[in-house]
């Protein structure tokens, strides 16, 4: 890191990234900065700045030899796995110094303090991580769980689908399942759709499952076509809940997909149905990928939203493993369901290659890719005309060639902060049922209270939401 590039990220001040400390202050304090690192997308701590107000004060030659030697002892003595972390000496002015230590994300995930306190970024702050969600999700991260090949309880031999599974070995195998002469428990087993203990997993039941949704209540698509391009429009042309076996899903998806978007003459006869304005293959390939890399672990569904300008799929769940937008571009994959994905590439057209992404980018160069590891999303956007209007990602309406989102006017200034999708669908639910509580909203948006609060003290800081009452009588309403 250059003076140049350091100066301008302490211009930038304290973020979920970066933190300030003037001096070391204790191995514990520190060693849980860099746990809260760990644990989330990693960051930097630059030692000779003060903590809030980065005024540099810079460190001794002395100084920084010992606060090296502090910071890997709290790495190795006061975290359970240890940390490994980097560090550089960047000089600011004559015998005066910063150091700054490099923490990268976690491949152990969670890492803990000696107390086994889990830490993890709240923006430029940390916090200590008490949801068993949140813990499971860690696990997850690291590879250490996977929800995909959990066991349901509660279910048994009887939840799945004979049907489904004579289907799955005929395509595959060109066989029944009685000429494998083995118990089907052990065939289902072997496929890591049944536990040993005779209870379904989450995969088995998404694709042999007589009834998925009965146990998996939030793992379906909400596919809605609305006549405008707002996502507040209170009015629609169509509107399903799709809810069965990924194969049914996906079939049933593409369908709606196809019955709400415009076929276009290019040359064929007059009675031909014409092309699909969209690309079918890219369709295809951002609703698998929407179905086989969904988070298990939020509690949301997958939506298929079709606006009159643009198609929008919008899978739960962030990039994992670090991927990023431009690594998925070139075709670089991380599978965080590999059951589901190897199910899939057996009975879909998912190649499970990491080349969907890049087929689907050849057939639309309108699309673009939003990873939104804020609110535990990903967010495929399918442009149906050229005009982009967007804020902060998020395609809009027009009022009097302002841009809106859920007819809030919101002026392109740099005061002016943006809303993202999820604070869009609560000014949308109090636009639509005034006052509410902090419990109602969290409902309606399928995310925990102490999250929605976190939305609602945001759309307050941009004055679009009036906080009444307080503590545990406090009610939300948009601001008049």
């Amino acid at each position: 890191m250059t003076l140049s590039e350091l100066q301008k990220i302490i211009e930038c001040g304290e973020t979920s990234k970066v933190q300030f400390k003037q001096e070391f202050t204790s191995q514990k304090q520190i060693a849980s900065e860099m746990i809260a690192f760990a644990n989330s997308k990693g960051g930097i701590i630059i030692f000779g700045v003060k903590d809030k107000t980065g005024i540099v004060t810079g460190l001794s030659a002395k100084e920084v030899q010992q606060v090296s030697i502090d910071l890997g002892n709290a790495a190795t003595e006061q975290v359970r796995p240890a940390i490994y972390l980097t560090t550089e000496i960047i000089e600011i002015k004559k015998k005066s110094y910063v150091l700054i230590a490099h923490i990268n994300e976690g491949v152990n995930k969670p890492y803990k303090d000696l107390n086994g306190i889990m830490w993890v970024k709240q923006a430029a702050d940390k916090r200590k991580l008490t949801e068993n969600s949140e813990i499971l999700s860690l696990f997850q991260d690291s590879q250490m769980y996977k929800p995909e090949t959990a066991a349901v309880p509660g279910t048994s031999i009887k939840d799945f689908e004979t049907t489904y599974i004579n289907e799955f070995f005929q395509k595959v195998y060109e066989k029944d399942k009685e000429d494998f002469g083995k118990p089907l428990k052990n065939i289902l087993t072997s496929l890591c759709a049944m536990r040993e203990s005779g209870e379904a997993t989450q995969a088995g039941l998404l694709f042999f499952g007589r009834n998925p949704q009965k146990y998996l209540k939030t793992f379906k698509i909400k596919a809605v076509a609305f006549y405008g391009n707002d996502i507040g429009d209170t009015e629609y042309q169509d509107s399903r809940d799709i809810e069965g076996t990924i194969p049914f899903m996906y079939k049933e998806a593409l369908a709606f997909l196809k019955a709400n978007l415009k076929h276009k003459q290019k040359g064929q006869s007059f009675n031909s149905t014409g092309i699909l304005e969209i690309s079918e293959i890219a369709l295809e390939e951002i609703l698998q990928n929407a179905l086989v890399h969904m988070d298990l672990l939020q509690p949301s569904s997958i939506k298929v939203l079709v606006f009159k300008n643009r198609v929008e799929i919008i899978n739960p769940g962030s990039l994992c493993n670090g991927l990023t937008i431009d690594a998925v571009k070139m075709g670089v994959s991380s599978s965080r369901n590999p059951t589901i994905a190897n199910l899939c590439s057996k009975i879909l057209v998912y190649r499970g290659l990491g080349s969907g992404i890049i087929r689907a980018s050849k057939e639309c160069p309108n699309i673009e890719f939003i990873n939104q590891p804020d609110v535990s999303q990903f967010k495929v956007i399918i442009w149906r005309t050229d005009d982009k209007p967007t804020i902060n990602g998020i395609a809009t309406g027009k009022t009097d060639d302002k841009p809106t989102i859920n007819g809030i006017t919101a002026e392109k200034t740099d005061d002016k902060p943006t809303i993202n999708d999820i604070e869009a669908m609560i000014v949308d639910f109090l636009k639509q049922n005034g006052t509410s509580t902090s419990k109602a909203i969290a409902n309606h948006i399928g995310k925990k209270i102490t999250q929605t609060k976190t939305y609602l003290q945001r759309l307050k800081e941009v004055n679009i939401v009036d906080f009444n009452g307080e503590n545990k009588n406090r009610t939300y309403s948009l601001k008049k």
